[in-house]
C-alpha cells in the first residue's frame, strides 16, 4: 500500500506539473511520455532500492549468524552459561535453566537459532528475501503510478488532465481511508489526510510548471 501510494502521488504530481508547462505550448503529448517515464523511473529506483536494502541487512545478519555459528562450535561451554543468564534473566530458576540450556546446546541447529534469537533478536525464518521484497516494491509503485497517466491514452488535453485529477483523486483517498482503517484510525480523516496531502503535491508542481511554461515560451 505505501509503495503504491508513492508512485500515484509522485506520478500525479508529475503529470500535473508537465501538464501545467506544456499545454500551453500546444504540445500535451509530452504528458504521457513524463508519466511512463516517471513510472519507470520510480518503479526501478524503488525495487533497487528495497533490494539493496534488504540484502545489505541480510548480509549483516548472516554475518552475525557465522559468528555466532564460530562461537558455538569453538565455545560451547561458555554459550551454554550465556543461555543460563538469560533464562535466569527471564525469571527462572538455576536448575531450570541449566536444564534447558544443556537440552539445547545438545542440538547444535536448535542451539544456533536460541542464540541467534535471544542473543541478537534475530530470527532466522525471518530474514527476508531481497529479490521478492524487489519485486513487490517494483509493482505496488506501478500500480499506484498508472493511474494518473490512464487518461492520456485515450485522449489529450483538458479532458485528460482533469479525468487523471479525478481518478487519482480518487484513489487518494481510498488509500487514504484503507491505511487508515488498517491501523485502527477514522477512514474518513485518513482518506482527507491522504487526498489533501496529494492535492497539494500536484497543485504545487502544476504552478511551477505553468510558470516554467509561460516563461520559456
Amino acid at each position: 500500500m505505501l509503495g503504491a501510494n508513492d508512485g500515484l502521488v509522485s506520478n500525479f504530481s508529475i503529470v500535473m506539473g508537465f501538464a501545467g508547462g506544456t499545454t500551453s505550448a500546444g504540445n500535451p503529448e509530452f504528458i504521457l511520455l513524463a508519466g511512463i517515464a516517471g513510472l519507470l523511473a520510480g518503479a526501478l529506483s524503488m525495487g533497487a532500492g528495497e533490494y539493496i536494502s534488504m540484502r545489505s541487512q541480510r548480509d549483516q545478519y548472516e554475518h552475525q549468524i557465522d559468528r555466532k555459528r564460530i562461537d558455538l562450535l569453538n565455545n560451547p561451554k561458555v554459550e551454554k552459561e550465556r543461555l543460563i543468564h538469560l533464562y535466569e534473566a527471564k525469571g527462572l530458576s538455576q536448575l531450570e535453566s541449566e536444564t534447558i540450556a544443556t537440552q539445547i546446546i545438545s542440538n547444535p541447529k536448535v542451539a544456533l537459532e536460541t542464540l541467534v534469537k535471544e542473543e541478537l533478536g534475530i530470527s532466522v525464518e525471518q530474514l527476508g528475501a531481497p529479490w521478492s521484497a524487489s519485486i513487490s516494491s517494483f509493482v505496488a509503485f506501478c500500480a499506484g503510478a498508472i493511474i494518473p497517466i490512464v487518461p492520456f491514452f485515450f485522449g489529450m488535453e483538458m479532458i485528460a488532465i482533469i479525468c487523471s485529477a479525478f481518478l487519482s483523486s480518487v484513489a487518494l483517498l481510498a488509500v487514504g481511508g484503507l491505511l487508515a482503517l488498517i491501523s485502527g484510525k477514522n477512514p474518513l480523516w485518513g482518506s482527507a489526510r491522504m487526498f489533501l496531502t496529494g492535492l497539494f503535491a500536484a497543485t504545487v508542481t502544476y504552478s511551477i510548471g505553468y510558470s516554467i511554461g509561460v516563461y520559456v515560451n
